[in-house]
């Protein structure tokens, strides 16, 4: 199943990071992006979320420089507008699998593409290993491990759901019973013509 590939991939890149565990690490894409360009799309998405993770946690240091945490923000905002590139990416490449279905007469479209789905799913991966860290420290107290305990049972229930729907929307896809589109996001802030202070200072 698909959900199977992916979560393993996530799993990878999370504890592929925090074998330096830092930020400013360099990246190397294991896959190769022609011959495995899902794989290749999977592992990029997932280290784009797990850098940004870390992000979050720094600017949140109370006492973080206001020029660093300045800095930090414009990062961020470019971690989210890579993350939503990859999103469009990952949907791109579901477009061109499934192009030669034809849907149903009576076939509906989902929510959310396949694609915004693996994100959450993504994002779902970071908040399990954190979580379990939080669940195993041997410095806290037990009321804290068996509050992240039960916090954790509820991510990996979780992860099986939204596994299980993934799954059953690519499969709906490819028998025709849904279709998709791709919606870019149209992101207004970065852009000098839509931002009303960018355009005021060209």
């Amino acid at each position: 199943m698909f959900s199977e590939k992916a979560n393993k991939i996530f799993q990878d890149v999370i504890k592929t990071y925090h074998v330096i565990n830092t930020v400013d690490q360099p990246f190397s894409n294991p896959y190769d992006k022609d011959s495995e360009t899902l794989e290749h799309l999977l592992y990029r998405k997932c280290w784009i979320d797990t850098v940004q993770w870390h992000y979050e946690d720094i600017i949140r240091d109370p006492q973080i420089d206001p020029v660093a945490a300045l800095k930090l923000k414009r990062q961020i905002d470019a971690s989210n507008q890579d993350r939503t590139d990859m999103v469009e990416y990952i949907d791109s490449y579901f477009l061109e699998k499934y192009k030669h279905v034809t849907p149903k007469a009576n076939a509906t479209i989902n929510t959310e593409s396949p694609a915004w789905g693996i994100d959450r799913l993504s994002i779902l991966a970071l908040k399990v290993y954190h979580m379990h860290e939080e669940a195993t420290r041997t410095d806290a107290t037990d009321a804290h491990l068996a509050a992240c305990q039960t916090k954790l049972n509820v991510l990996l229930e979780q992860r099986v759901d939204l596994s299980t729907a993934i799954d059953t929307l690519l499969a709906d896809i490819e028998k025709g019973d849904k279709y998709m589109k791709v919606y870019k996001q149209m992101k207004m802030y970065n852009d000098e013509e839509l931002n009303p202070v960018l355009r005021s200072q060209k």
